[in-house]
């Protein structure tokens, strides 16, 4: 019998997937600033605990991280049941597309935004709905309102901002969700809640809005962003379905047992944001003084929204021995909490300025 020539082929919405991108230099420069790590490495209780979980890496873990999920329940005094883990907020995302959307629906997310969304909503076979910015960098809540047709299943608001780590008050929120009609799923993704100014609540807000859900991360301000945790929260009867399309032992004993450490050390948190908070006034002001203005951020990060210089930015960034994240065109996203790194930023900030092409 004569074997078929060829080999099996993707479905053609895979192969029209974005690509995500990767960091010039980042394996080989002295600092990394492009990734959006924690700067400050887990404290002993964590990495305690992460060896002890090891002793027993032979065994499964429990079925839904049941000891984390109750932890956090009890944090944000919500029912164990509207809470999920995964491993890391994307996958628990991905796992809310796969149930709430799909072929023939439409995703509305802001542009540009963290640029894992439209990889994902084309996973799950949806269209997605990209709605620019508004001119000082932040999600244009009307346009977004205007950009929802019949057949808009979810609407993606990333508050803080990925990567220009601009804000949304808690009344452009309830805007926003007042706007959107309640069989749609809105997505809050919180992925760097714990460093914002605003201080909006998803979970506070989807008490009153039942069609929110509310992602969050370790992999931010717990720094356990090797670990891959996150979680989710959701109104029992919209969180049900997220449980069922949930994989069975989604998350690993050892990542469990170190979210749970983490949890529990709010003293080692607040360094880190101490930290971050610091150094974004401290990279702000040397940009601002070299006559680049950035917008205010909520993340672990800051913008620099240098257009058409955001290549020659990027490699002069690796010359100075630090990666960042640019996107082409458009900026480039540096992550704070390295004093050597924030200075090697502004040292390639002043010197793509000193070598800048005249006329």
């Amino acid at each position: 019998m004569t074997r078929a020539i060829g080999l099996p082929r993707a479905r053609p919405e895979i192969a029209a997937l974005p690509v995500y991108s990767r960091a010039a230099g980042a394996a080989t420069v002295r600092w990394r600033a492009s990734s959006n790590e924690a700067t400050i490495a887990p404290p002993p209780a964590v990495v305690e605990a992460i060896a002890r979980a090891g002793e027993h890496g032979h065994l499964y873990p429990t079925l839904s991280a049941d000891n984390l999920v109750a932890a956090l329940a009890e944090r944000l005094s919500v029912p164990p049941h509207a809470v999920l883990s995964g491993a890391g907020s994307l996958a628990l995302l991905q796992q809310a597309l796969t149930a709430y959307t799909g072929p023939g629906t439409e995703v509305v997310h802001a542009w540009r935004s963290y640029e894992a969304y439209p990889i994902l909503i084309g996973i799950a076979g949806a269209t997605a709905v990209p709605v620019p910015l508004d001119t000082q960098h932040r999600h244009d809540v009307d346009a977004m309102i205007a950009a929802l047709t019949p057949r808009t299943r979810a609407v993606l608001v990333c508050n803080p901002n990925n990567p220009t780590g601009t804000e949304l008050t808690e009344t452009e929120v309830r805007r926003l969700l007042d706007g959107v009609p309640s069989h749609v799923l809105v997505i809050l993704d919180e992925a760097y809640h714990e460093f914002a100014e605003e201080q909006v609540d998803g979970v506070k807000l989807l008490r009153e809005y039942p069609n929110v859900v509310v992602l969050r991360t370790f992999s931010k301000a717990y720094g356990l962003a090797g670990l891959r945790v996150g979680y989710a929260i959701a109104d029992p009867a919209v969180a049900a379905p997220l449980h069922a399309a949930a994989p069975p032992f989604g998350l690993s004993s050892v990542a469990e047992a170190a979210a749970c450490a983490a949890l529990a050390d709010s003293a080692h948190t607040g360094r880190v944001l101490e930290s971050v908070r610091w150094s974004r006034v401290h990279l702000r002001a040397g940009l601002s003084a070299s006559g680049i203005e950035t917008p205010a951020s909520g993340g672990n990060f800051v913008w620099i929204p240098v257009g058409a210089g955001t290549t020659r930015l990027a490699a002069a960034c690796v010359a100075h021995g630090v990666s960042v994240r640019a996107f082409s065109g458009e900026g480039v996203r540096v992550t704070v909490g390295e004093r050597d790194a924030e200075n090697a930023v502004l040292a390639a900030v002043d010197h793509v300025i000193a070598h800048r092409p005249e006329g």
